[in-house]
């Protein structure tokens, strides 16, 4: 503080650069919104379900929940790199990231039964069958990302250099 107590000082009895305080950034929750979620996270449960009835468990092991988390970590990463290369977080990219990204795959990924699969198997003494699926999901679920997220890159340099050629 300086002598005469009018704030903080750098040492020299020089007011120190104090930064205005933030305003936080507030996310309006509009109606629109959250039936985009809601509609999306519906039909992603409804098609992690029908998976899951389509898809054999080889021995009681959890495959069909190892391959929906898959394929949405895929998805996700591709959706989210392509709509970020595409601009701002507003308008349709927001709509779409809303509906396909929180609610649909949101709704199709699921952590829960991960959780719950991986505590069966365990209970089944089945410890190492159970370490590999955690092994599976976890990291093949990061390289699943990262591959979502190269094709999205890939897909949007394809687009770039295909609207270049029709120009000329």
């Amino acid at each position: 503080m300086s002598a005469g107590g009018a704030g903080p000082t750098d040492g020299c009895d020089v007011p120190a650069a104090v930064p205005p305080p933030r305003e936080p950034k507030h996310y309006v929750l509009r109606a629109s919104f959250i039936a985009l979620v809601m509609t999306g996270g519906g039909l992603g449960v409804l098609s992690r379900y029908g998976f899951e009835q389509a898809v054999p468990s080889p021995s009681g092991w959890p495959l069909a929940t190892l391959l929906i988390n898959l394929a949405g970590a895929w998805a996700l990463g591709a959706l989210l790199e392509g709509l970020h290369r595409r601009g701002p977080d507003v308008g349709i990219r927001r709509s779409l990231r809303l509906l396909l990204g929180t609610g649909f795959l949101g709704g199709f990924t699921t952590y829960s039964a991960l959780a719950l699969e991986s505590v069966l198997l365990l209970a089944l003494e089945n410890s190492p069958s159970a370490a590999l699926y955690l092994a599976l999901s976890l990291f093949g679920g990061a390289l699943a990302s990262w591959a979502g997220i190269w094709c999205g890159a890939a897909f949007d340099r394809r687009t770039l250099a295909r609207s270049a050629a029709s120009e000329r």
